[in-house]
């Protein structure tokens, strides 16, 4: 994929000041990593990290919506969205190794410094590995259904922790494989949403997409695996927050399909003053809360870190 030229690399507002999102490319870890970008460099920053099975295209309307006053990045991990998926036999699929490609990428586009991190699903597993990298970045935080608390975890889980990561084999895999089907990837974006009619299936028929690419499913399944890395993490991070106390605000789908809302709630017993706001919705949360969650962070900066 070309590079974006230089002038529209940093013009992100049209002509009529309405803002903008480029596309962009940069290397990292000898990869071609995408990026979405937004917002006027100089203002606050706002890293945007997401989550399976999507990529930075569920970022692609709330970009837009703080561009006004943040300056934002979202990035596609390795084997997600627009950036390279390099062979699962040659390359490893573990969320140490997508953390690293972040993190050389933020570097690369010199976004560092005190910031906001919005973190979805699999976005908290690598954004509290940059934290953990770089707790200087760590200004404040938003979740979004991003789980980091033993109940958090919804049934759907059960194959994985109490299976595949008991013994790993064909056999403990081949049922997993269900979670990259269409009516599983369908149902990710639709359960817990009381409106379905809200949910565009440009979400679903993108990942597909993505999904359908050689190699894809194996990237996945190795990702499976290695989620329990992040299960280990889980106390040290949750003593990291009892610790340092970051200004935290917490959206919380609570018809999520990965994530029961008693793993909102956890965040609590460590982050007696986070915002907890609780939303009618599912994983995807900003596919049919974007306004409340736009004027949930505009409202949080202005009280609470600014």
């Amino acid at each position: 994929m070309p590079p974006t030229s230089p002038r529209s690399i940093r013009s992100l507002w049209n002509e009529c000041g309405e803002p903008m999102t480029s596309f962009q490319t940069v290397s990292a870890g000898g990869l071609e990593v995408f990026y979405r970008e937004a917002g006027k460099p100089g203002a606050p920053k706002l890293l945007l990290l997401g989550g399976f099975p999507s990529s930075s295209h569920q970022f692609r309307n709330l970009m837009p919506a703080l561009a006004d006053r943040f300056h934002l990045v979202s990035i596609d991990y390795p084997g997600f969205g627009n950036t390279e998926m390099p062979d699962p036999a040659e390359w490893d699929y573990t969320f140490d190794h997508l953390a690293e490609i972040v993190d050389e990428a933020m570097l690369a586009i010199d976004f560092t410094g005190p910031m906001g991190l919005y973190m979805q699903d699999y976005g908290g597993q690598i954004g509290n590995r940059l934290i953990s990298l770089h707790p200087d970045w760590l200004q404040w935080q938003v979740i979004q259904n991003s789980n980091i608390y033993e109940e958090g975890f919804t049934e759907i889980w059960d194959g994985i922790r109490r299976v595949l990561w008991v013994d790993r084999n064909p056999q403990t895999e081949a049922p997993l494989e269900a979670l990259v089907e269409p009516e599983t990837v369908k149902a990710i974006y639709l359960t817990g949403h009381p409106d379905p009619t809200k949910i565009s299936p440009d979400n679903w028929n993108l990942d597909l997409h993505f999904l359908a690419r050689p190699n894809a499913r194996r990237v996945h399944l190795d990702l499976f695996y290695d989620y329990r890395t992040n299960a280990a993490q889980y106390p040290a991070w949750q003593r990291r927050l009892r610790r340092d106390q970051p200004k935290t605000l917490i959206f919380w789908g609570r018809g999520d399909i990965f994530f029961t809302p008693a793993g909102g709630e956890a965040y609590l017993r460590d982050l007696p003053d986070a915002k907890l706001v609780r939303l009618d919705s599912g994983h995807f949360a900003t596919e049919d809360c974007l306004h409340e969650i736009v004027d949930g962070i505009n409202s949080f900066y202005d009280e609470i870190v600014k």
